[in-house]
């Protein structure tokens, strides 16, 4: 009996007290080695070109020098969207909906770019925190506010990707809940708003995974 409804939600199913919810953050991995060895397919292809476009555009936004950065951030595109995608399949745990996980990636990059930045670029770190043309009154008020917006980032990249994830498998687990209740005449009614709310968590996976690599990007530019 489910005690809560945010109980769909914790990672319960185990055997020999080893989680087995959470291994479903690495079914992704199975779906990329067809790349080397199947023929070469329209998904194949459109999957090359959506990540080509995307190194471009984090080329573009990291410099030229940083040959390397971008195909980290495309994989990291790539890790939370397979993790979005199959937590729409039914039986599979959305391991992207829990902090644990988003701010597993979100504390180490955030970490790595302070690092390198005030190792590095001290200068321009401590320019950062004071705008431009900020008069000389405020400049105290400038730090502390910038301060606060920097310690704050992974915490926002964390619950942002969370809190998106959870929002739309409540409202398709309170839409399923009802099923049973309802009269045989009235399941249409209850399936059709069903079947857009699952291709608008379609796109919200999509968006979620772009939205976080992208202001992961955004944040490793500021320390160059």
């Amino acid at each position: 009996m489910m005690t809560s409804l945010f109980s769909i939600f914790e990672p319960s199913s185990s055997i020999f007290s080893l989680s087995l919810n959470w291994t479903s953050t690495i079914l992704g991995i199975f779906f990329l080695p067809t790349f080397f060895w199947a023929s070469v397919s329209r998904w194949n292809l459109l999957w090359l070109k959506i990540t080509n476009t995307l190194q471009k555009e984090f080329k573009t936004i990291l410099g030229s020098s940083n040959l390397g950065a971008p195909l980290i951030f495309v994989t990291l595109f790539s890790f939370i969207l397979f993790n979005n995608f199959l937590g729409l399949l039914p039986y599979v745990f959305t391991s992207s909906s829990h902090l644990s996980m988003t701010l597993t990636m979100a504390l180490p990059l955030w970490v790595s770019f302070i690092l390198f930045g005030w190792i590095n670029h001290t200068q321009h770190m401590l320019g950062h925190l004071v705008p431009q043309g900020t008069p000389w009154l405020l400049m105290p008020f400038m730090v502390l506010i910038e301060t606060i917006s920097n310690i704050i980032r992974p915490g926002t990249l964390a619950i942002r990707l969370a809190a998106n994830m959870i929002a739309g498998h409540l409202l398709l687990t309170l839409l399923g809940n009802m099923g049973p209740h309802l009269p045989h005449k009235l399941l249409p009614i209850l399936i059709v708003p069903q079947i857009l709310l699952l291709l608008l968590e379609s796109a919200v996976a999509i968006i979620q995974s772009y939205v976080f690599a992208i202001l992961s990007t955004l944040y490793a530019s500021e320390v160059n």
